[in-house]
């Protein structure tokens, strides 16, 4: 903290600290007496740069003037012993203004300050007076610095006293603990010193061997394996005292004082001192029966994938369970859901048995990214994989984790046949979830991440948002009730008018979904459209919308229905048509279905091939969504007459560039013969600006909306 000064200040700092000057001040100034405020602002600036105060630039101010009060009133009472100057040096300890150079800085600027106030020119003796007091100030000072310095002394031995009684206390308690453990647990355990020497073991590991206690002590539990099988055992605890591995699991024959052997279960780990290094060895053995180790072999095919032989979804879900649990508050657990891109593409240009081999080279990456974390890789199903890994302080983040696993990815595998094959994948992640949250929710919001990421395109990730998978987890539950809704009669189909911008005539009828929800109010056509579309309903429900729409068409004016990317290809949409027709008695001309340009130009599925059948039996189509790069193509390949300008382009219309690459638009379309509609038409002045661009149709709320 520092306090600024006057230019012309006329008091010097201490010789170490750094001097004011100002070339236009003038003699008079430079000699001219300093008031009591610039003397504390001084005295605090010197001082707060010798220590550190926990304050605000004006509590420090205000401390100091305080101060020099005190200092003052000393000076000018005459006592031979000034209480006031001693109170005041105390108060500096208290300030925590105990640097190393705070009391001379102290004595320096108040020696040459007081000499000078013009409050004092009064007193008798002056400068002897500021020594006395000054004396006393120091006095103060060193009085309370020491009582300082000792009150922490203290607080710090009882610190001690009462830390060391506590780990007494504990190991005692640690002690009585493994003692009761170790005697009662009906898991065999043995304490052997690093060469496998047994020094302790507890009642079950002697009845495994029907041995007394007594008799197993001192001898070398290598000798108590089977010949064939204590070497294994042997170079496990070499790499566990390696640091090569971090825990010891086998499975071996134990054998007992008649010669009779029977598989156990071996865990083994290292107890070490404080300094790291090896002081025993304990091992927990398990007895193995035929029937046990065949559970063990069905358990782990019921947990493993038996392709890559990671965990399966289960396992994972059990894994993570156990995770959130014991994860370490500072850091927690990061998730990761992953979905190969395109694998479908992949696996029926590969084959069964090429994709297989690509699976498990997957999995083995995935492995090697995450091999320095305490993680597990599992296969979820197909062709989607999830990491989870326990972080610490070292632990990368998650960016970083994301770039490894693309850069291991995206280095070709050469499979049998000497292609190279590279994959990508698209990631969810969820970081650092709550402890308490259940698995099955934490692997449903990671799949739904998963999913936000793969509608950006191939090799994406995302982070879960709480506020997102909110909104998204209402969304998919009212998308899957919506069947129901139809059965119940929620749903309803309404109409509004297409209007001719020219003279407000109408142009046409457009028919339009509305789900009336007993909770939420009027869901609007955009979003049925949409969750029907999502959930596979939009087949059954678009062909009584078009049924509908057929029933209440009329001869004079085109009957619209848009129609959604999956009905536009649907194979059997002409056909549909033409039942609906031929039930309704509606002429095909007065029928005009619209087909979303995307759909046009990926020639996705059945689309093209529909809309041109469809106009050789009269059926006009309207290209919806138009706009986007090479719409203008579909003008001259396929059977088109209208078109309607895409939402996102008519919502950016006042933007410079906007507006004039959407009057180029119209007036192309206009001249490849199309007539152009403008949707979301609000206000009479929304109407008069499209009609000026030369828009033909309009269509909203300013002429009617459902």
């Amino acid at each position: 903290m520092t306090a600024p000064f006057p230019d012309g200040d006329e008091y010097s700092a201490s010789p170490d600290a750094p001097k004011r000057t100002s070339s236009s001040a003038s003699p008079k100034r430079k000699n001219a007496a300093p008031t009591r405020a610039t003397l504390a602002r001084k005295w605090a600036y010197l001082v707060t740069s010798t220590a550190y105060l926990p304050y605000t630039h004006a509590q420090i101010e205000e401390h100091f003037a305080a101060l020099l009060d005190d200092v003052f009133a000393a000076v000018l009472s005459g006592d031979a012993e000034p209480a006031q100057a001693t109170e005041a040096g105390a108060r500096l300890v208290a300030l925590r203004c105990v640097g190393p150079d705070s009391l001379r800085r102290t004595m320096d600027v108040l020696g040459k300050g007081l000499l000078h106030e013009p409050e004092l020119r009064s007193v008798k003796a002056l400068p002897e007076r500021v020594l006395q007091v000054l004396g006393a100030l120091a006095s103060g000072y060193g009085e309370a610095l020491r009582e300082s310095i000792q009150t922490q002394q203290e607080d710090l031995s009882r610190t001690l006293v009462t830390l060391e009684r506590e780990t007494r206390r504990e190991l005692v308690l640690s002690q009585a603990r493994f003692e009761q453990l170790f005697a009662g647990s009906a898991t065999g355990v043995a304490v052997t010193r690093v060469d496998g020497r047994i020094q302790r073991v507890n009642p079950a590991f002697a009845e495994m061997l029907s041995r007394p206690v007594a008799d197993l002590v001192g001898l070398n539990l290598y000798d108590l394996i089977h010949q064939a099988d204590a070497e294994g055992l042997r170079e496990g605890y070499r790499k566990l005292l390696d640091g090569e591995s971090q825990r010891l699991e086998l499975s071996r024959r134990l054998v007992a004082e008649d010669e009779e052997s029977t598989w156990a279960r071996f865990t083994g780990a290292v107890i070490r001192d404080s300094a790291g290094g090896a002081q025993q060895l304990i091992t927990l053995v398990d007895g193995d029966t035929d029937v046990s180790l065949l559970q063990r072999q069905l358990s782990r095919q019921a947990l493993h994938d038996p392709l890559t032989g990671l965990p399966n979804r289960q396992c994972f879900g059990t894994r993570l369970e156990r995770a959130l649990q014991h994860a370490d508050p500072s850091f927690g657990v990061t998730v990761y859901h992953l979905d190969l891109d395109g694998f479908s593409l992949i696996a029926g240009g590969l084959g069964q048995k090429q994709s297989d081999a690509l699976i498990k080279n997957v999995a083995a990456k995935l492995r090697a990214v995450v091999g320095g974390e305490d993680a597990l890789v599992a296969r979820l199903g197909g062709d989607e994989f999830g990491i989870l890994i326990q972080n610490t302080a070292a632990s990368p983040d998650v960016a970083t984790v994301i770039g490894m696993i693309n850069q291991e990815l995206s280095e070709p595998v050469y499979l049998e046949g000497g292609s190279g094959v590279a994959v990508s994948a698209c990631v969810g992640v969820v970081h650092r979830p709550p402890r308490d949250i259940a698995p099955t929710e934490l692997l449903r919001i990671s799949d739904m991440t998963l999913r936000r990421a793969q509608a950006n395109g191939y090799r994406q990730w995302a982070l879960s948002d709480s506020v997102l998978d909110t909104r998204e987890r209402h969304e998919f539950g009212l998308a899957v009730s919506m069947a129901g809704a139809w059965e119940t009669g929620e749903l309803e189909i309404g109409f509004r008018p297409l209007t001719w911008l020219a003279d407000d005539t109408p142009a046409g009828i457009e028919a339009r979904l509305a789900w009336n929800h007993p909770r939420h109010g009027r869901i609007g056509h955009d979003t049925c459209v949409r969750f029907a579309d999502e959930t596979g309903l939009i087949v059954p429900l678009g062909e009584w919308l078009v049924r509908t729409a057929c029933e209440e068409a009329d001869d004079r004016l085109p009957m619209v229905v848009g129609l959604t990317p999956h009905q536009a290809a649907d194979p059997d949409l002409v056909g549909t048509v033409r039942r609906m027709l031929a039930a309704t008695g509606l002429g095909p001309s007065r029928l005009r279905l619209g087909f979303p340009a995307g759909a046009v130009l990926r020639d996705l599925g059945e689309t093209v091939d529909n809309l041109q059948l469809l106009a050789e039996i009269g059926v006009d189509a309207e290209l919806q969504d138009f706009g986007a790069a090479g719409d203008v193509v579909c003008l001259v390949d396929v059977p088109v007459r209208t078109v309607r300008i895409a939402a996102r382009l008519a919502e950016r219309r006042t933007e410079p560039l906007a507006e004039r690459s959407l009057r180029n638009l119209i007036e192309t379309a206009t001249m490849a013969g199309a007539t152009v509609i403008a949707d979301g038409i609000d206000s009479a002045g929304d109407a008069g600006w499209w009609r000026a661009a030369g828009a033909h149709v309009g269509a909203g709320r300013y002429f009617g909306q459902v």
